[in-house]
């Protein structure tokens, strides 16, 4: 990068930073989900919730049956479409 462009480019640059930490935030999101041990410890977090009450048996169900979707894994080829909620409990 030349000198002028930096120069041009630089109101730029605190854009260019938000959109960095933005991808490796994505990415660090995107390993969590797909390890097998980080779902089943929310698995072992949902069974705690349920079992003292922080949560109903219809939050579980749900949460457990999204859980166990990431668990086995998207067919080959797709997106999984579930968005991931704050775990049970830290609200």
């Amino acid at each position: 990068m030349g000198l002028l462009t930096g120069l041009l480019t630089l109101p730029l640059a605190p854009a260019r930073g938000v959109a960095w930490i933005a991808d490796r935030l994505e990415e660090t999101a995107e390993r969590e989900t797909a390890d097998p041990a980080v779902l089943r410890a929310r698995l072992a977090a949902l069974n705690r919730a349920l079992d003292e009450g922080e949560i109903d048996q219809e939050r579980f169900e749900l949460e457990e049956e999204r859980l166990l979707d990431l668990l086995e894994g998207p067919p080959p080829g797709t997106v999984p479409t579930h968005p991931a909620p704050p775990p049970p409990g830290s609200h």
